[in-house]
């Protein structure tokens, strides 16, 4: 026996009683003779590891700690009903990561599946650290984002979901322990928990533990906020909870006198739970009516609705704070009937009704409580996803198979998990797509570091740059003074990157090697295209300038290496003439604007400059099929062309009926004269205005001269475009016309 705190949970008169603990935990889960003799050889081994020499409680208060909080995390597993290995885990862990006793005495004492179970917590504390370490230099929004990979990161390292329960469980007695600890400390542990861990379990459906982590942590984070909430209850939670008990107790005997088979649960609602809510609706404490909470489940929707009439009948209901999810589900289908009522004492009391398969849909389907509620959005397939749904299912498994799940941890290789998850040097959490490698990384974090790679650790020891990383890896480049990456990098058989991000950065490095290659490309395109479009008094320099690049060679080369398009060039031409001379904008012809109805913006495509009116006897709107109609002395009027006056006036003067669109936008064309040359041949004309026709481009004279002898023809084609860009695309499709030697601009 050893002498301990009067105070302390597992100590009777002052003592150590192993086998009265055992017997507290058979109370929690039933415990077979083997499964008892097990135990107790786990506690007793903790126990010997405890220095019994000295006197001073503090001086052997940490070892005895490690025997303490194992027994506690035993007790919060053997509630979850997990098996004896993990149990046994969970009592030795402390022990084995305060090096009191090394994993492979663990392994000959209590075989593979307790050390591997420890081995994988081990790993999943070892991220916590480095999130402390680097914690500091994580701020604001990006915080966050450290916190959801890390998360992501513990998910992925978890092939036995008995670690991430073991790891919870840990948590929750380290922060239960931290009540009198320095403020510093509190705060250090309930951040990590309230960003690592309460996510975690509330993922996985835990609730009891997540709301207790969730309530520990913000009291530490916001003392003073909780101090608020808690008086603004009124009430111990104890009271609470009794007064949902007597709630299900009432509400199952009605059920049993409607002859309804359901199934009734409740629990008070916590601090940090109605904080939150207030904080999210933005609403006082007194619009919050799911302080307490009950749940009734029954077989059938037409069940639900019976129990709605029995709640409402027994309660008043609170106007506006009805819900029918099953009559009209939620976007993401989840199904449920919401109400709230005064119950009994003019107490607030929240009611959900559902049936058993649509809270089995809410629990492990798309409609997840945690999906709905939490701030997650990312589709089902991802496979963080994946895995927490696959994790919540071996629990679900677990609890109807007895406790042995040992043969469902193999299921796990059926998930493709397409992530990993890697530490910088700093602690900084980066997320990779699975066979990354150290250069792929070095990419991630920044293009310069990526290209003065010469080397890395992983794990403070040297790698190959094809090695493989795995998740919780740390990673350490080590870069040279100039950037300078290898050709070979971009083999693939050499396996030296494996992201598109990387081999692109590369790609461009080299592209950028070729600068006086893509300076001479560059300027030969923008000159051939400018010659063409006639474009012959453009100031190369100050568009270089408009288009901010610094010179024009970085123009030249911009353009060379396809950074830039001509088409981007040929734009920021037409601006530059538009300034240059606003009267006589791109093209020495007049401009022709489209018609518009007066005092409106109504455009019509097809009339020209004529004036248009809107029919009032059918009142065409912009998106109606429309026709217009030459009258005597008011221009055109515009009707719908199931108007019964315009077919009418079809039938009767045909010649005064002309087509005409809705313009989309209020733009000028111009008039441009194209010069074609080309081999005559039968239907090239048929083909350049079906050509014309489809660009949607309006010709306005055509003249043609051919050369027999040479079988050849000249055509010059006036045409109304608006802009170069859409002129450099009709020359280039008239230049892949077969027969066509050219199609260009004509100069001015």
């Amino acid at each position: 026996m050893v002498k301990v705190r009067q105070d302390h949970p597992i100590a009777a008169d002052g003592q150590v009683d192993i086998e009265a603990w055992i017997d507290r935990l058979n109370h929690l889960q039933a415990q077979t003779d083997a499964t008892r003799a097990e135990l107790r050889r786990a506690a007793e081994l903790s126990l010997s590891l405890v220095d019994i020499h000295h006197d001073d409680d503090h001086s052997w208060g940490e070892d005895f700690s490690c025997f303490r909080i194992g027994l506690e995390m035993a007790e919060i597993l053997a509630d979850l009903q997990l098996d004896q290995d993990a149990l046994v885990a969970a009592m030795l862990y402390r022990a084995v990561r305060e090096n009191k006793v090394a994993l492979p005495e663990i392994q000959k004492h209590f075989g593979d599946t307790v050390a591997k179970l420890v081995k994988g917590v081990l790993r999943m504390a070892a991220i916590s650290y480095q999130r402390k370490e680097g914690e500091e230099r994580v701020l604001g929004s990006q915080a966050v984002e450290q916190a959801e990979k890390i998360r992501k990161m513990l998910v992925a390292m978890v092939d036995d979901v008995r670690v991430a329960l073991i790891k919870l469980a840990e948590r929750t007695c380290a922060i239960r322990s931290v009540k009198n600890a320095s403020p510093d400390r509190r705060r250090q542990v309930a951040r990590e928990v309230a960003d690592i861990y309460a996510p975690l379990a509330h993922r996985l459906g835990i609730g009891h533990i997540k709301w207790e982590l969730e309530d520990l942590s913000f009291r530490y984070l916001q003392p003073e906020e909780y101090k608020r909430i808690a008086k603004l209850l009124d009430e111990r939670r104890l009271a609470r909870q009794e007064y949902i008990d007597n709630m299900l107790a009432l509400l199952r005997n009605e059920l049993h006198k409607a002859g309804i088979d359901g199934e009734v649960s409740g629990r008070a609602k916590h601090i940090y739970s109605i904080w939150r809510k207030m904080q999210r609706k933005g609403i006082p404490f007194s619009q919050v009516y799911d302080i307490r909470a009950v749940r009734i489940l029954v077989p059938t929707v037409r069940d639900c609705y019976a129990v709605l009439g029995i709640v409402h009948s027994l309660w008043r209901n609170i106007p506006h704070e009805f819900d029918d999810y099953i009559a009209s589900p939620k976007e993401n289908g989840y199904r449920s009937l919401h109400t709230a009522v005064w119950g009994p004492e003019n107490k607030v009391l929240e009611i959900q009704i559902r049936t058993r398969e649509m809270h089995e849909e809410s629990e492990l389907g798309v409609c997840a409580h945690w999906r709905y509620k939490g701030t997650d959005t990312k589709n089902t397939r991802d496979s963080y996803e994946q895995k927490i749904s696959w994790l919540r299912q071996v629990l679900e498994w677990h609890e109807e198979l007895g406790g042995d799940v040992q043969h469902l941890q193999d299921d796990i290789g059926g998930l493709n998990e397409d992530r990993i998850y890697v530490f910088t040097p700093e602690g900084h959490v980066v997320d990779l797509p699975r066979s990354s490698t150290p250069l792929d990384f070095a990419y991630k974090i920044h293009t310069d570091i990526g290209h003065r790679c010469r080397g890395a650790k992983v794990n403070n020891r040297i790698v190959p740059l094809n090695y493989h990383l795995n998740n919780a890896d740390q990673v350490e480049v080590i870069t040279g003074k100039l950037g300078a990456p290898s050709r070979d990098w971009l083999n693939p058989a050499s396996g030296y990157v494996n992201t598109p991000r990387a081999r692109a950065k590369i790609q461009h490095w080299f592209k950028q090697q070729a600068r006086d290659q893509n300076i001479a490309e560059g300027q030969a395109l923008l000159d051939r295209e400018f010659k063409r479009l006639a474009l012959l008094d453009i100031d190369f320099e100050e568009l270089a300038k408009k288009l901010r690049f610094n010179t024009l060679d970085d123009l030249y080369a911009a353009v060379g290496a396809s950074d830039i398009g001509v088409g981007q060039v040929l734009n920021a031409a037409q601006k530059q003439l538009d300034e240059a001379d606003p009267q006589q904008p791109l093209i020495p012809f007049k401009a022709k604007s489209p018609a518009r109805k007066k005092d409106s913006d109504f455009y019509i495509e097809g009339v020209g400059n004529l004036l248009t009116s809107i029919a009032n006897c059918c009142n065409p709107v912009p998106g109606d099929a429309i026709t217009g109609y030459i009258t005597l002395g008011k221009g055109v009027s515009i009707h719908r062309q199931d108007c019964n006056n315009i077919l009418q006036l079809q039938a009767d003067e045909p010649q005064r009926i002309i087509k005409v669109e809705w313009g989309n936008t209020p733009q000028s064309t111009y008039s441009v004269d194209i010069i074609i040359e080309a081999y005559d041949r039968y239907g090239l004309l048929k083909d350049i205005t079906t050509l014309l026709d489809s660009e949607r481009i309006n010709i306005s004279a055509m003249q043609t001269l051919s050369d027999k002898r040479k079988n050849t023809v000249d055509m010059l084609v006036t045409v109304e475009i608006r802009g170069f860009a859409e002129l450099s695309r009709v020359l280039t499709k008239l230049n892949q016309l077969p027969n066509i030697a050219s199609a260009r601009r004509k100069h001015a």
